[in-house]
């Protein structure tokens, strides 16, 4: 008897030790969690202040875009407020097997400006592609699927010729010897879907004649000098289009358009552009001729002291001996 009561006095004491030993010392998961839900009571009123004023922000940004919507209108709204122009302005893709794919790539980039550009034109016009076929029409299915659900632009297999009346057409070629001066918002404007990097020159200008249709080249030298060739991209064209019906006036619109990097100017400005370039680099000749100047003073320099230091060395030299 006595030996169980010694064995089970035995057992409580392991059991308190264990409990007593659970007690006192924590495992490091343990510790962790316990300091994580003390930080999370002492920032309670911190979180509660961030929520108040996030709220007041979201009021806040609610009440500037009432106001915004009010003062300025959004783009869908300036889109209903647009005036249609009768214009139409033809896109001719028939040039599709003289250009190799990568001028073909082009080509579908410079459609996708001239379709955005006219969504969102104040005066948008009568947007035909025609000839719709070919290099052009596979990549626009491999790259823009979506063009299928292009919207206020007719996309036709036939030829622009075939679809509009002759009596209405006016090819937009360089080549013309004819300078537009006004549009005539009853035309056609037909214009040659064609990259080609200079390589079919006239060939535009060809194709009206052999069709017996007007043409005409854009009033550009009238109003505009460039260092670089006068053909312009089928964007470019477009859009002097677009802002031309905007703001009725070629130069205008030209310099609206026009990319910097063709180096346009005002027609009797060139001389003055010369003027400024000339005196730039006469500012630069002269202070790279001053730069030269100060190199050259500071060698004669450097030279008389090496001099000097020569002729104090032999004097110093016979004064030892």
């Amino acid at each position: 008897m006595s030996s169980d009561v010694v064995s089970d006095s035995r057992a409580d004491g392991n059991d308190q030790e264990v409990q007593g030993g659970g007690s006192e010392t924590l495992s490091k998961r343990q510790r962790k969690k316990l300091l994580k839900q003390q930080q999370w009571e002492e920032q309670r009123d911190l979180r509660k202040q961030k929520r108040k004023e996030r709220k007041q922000q979201r009021k806040l940004e609610r009440q500037t875009q009432v106001e915004d919507r009010t003062d300025c209108p959004d783009r869908k709204r300036i889109r209903k407020e647009a005036e249609p122009s009768s214009l139409r302005l033809v896109i001719d893709c028939s040039f599709d097997s003289l250009m190799m794919l990568k001028d073909v790539k082009k080509l579908h980039k410079q459609i996708q400006r001239c379709y955005a550009e006219n969504r969102r034109a104040a005066h948008p016009v009568q947007f035909y592609i025609t000839s719709h076929g070919g290099q052009l029409k596979q990549n626009m299915d491999e790259i823009n699927k979506g063009w299928v659900n292009w919207k206020d632009v007719h996309i036709k297999s036939e030829h622009f010729h075939e679809i509009l009346s002759k009596d209405d057409l006016v090819y937009l070629t360089s080549d013309s010897p004819n300078i537009l001066q006004e549009l005539d918002e009853a035309k056609a404007y037909v214009i040659g879907g064609l990259v080609d990097h200079n390589h079919h020159k006239g060939i535009s200008f060809e194709r009206a004649k052999e069709l017996g249709i007007a043409h005409a080249q854009l009033p550009l030298s009238s109003f505009v000098k460039m260092n670089s060739r006068k053909v312009l991209a089928v964007n470019h064209v477009f859009e002097i289009m677009l802002a031309y019906l905007e703001k009725r006036d070629w130069k205008e619109a030209f310099f609206t358009v026009l990319p910097q990097r063709k180096g346009a100017v005002p027609v009797g400005q060139e001389n003055k552009q010369k003027q400024d370039e000339d005196s730039e680099d006469s500012d630069t000749n002269e202070t790279g001729k001053q730069n030269s100047e100060n190199e050259k003073d500071q060698t004669n320099g450097k030279q008389e002291e090496h001099e000097t230091e020569h002729n104090l060395s032999d004097s110093c030299e016979r004064t030892d001996v």
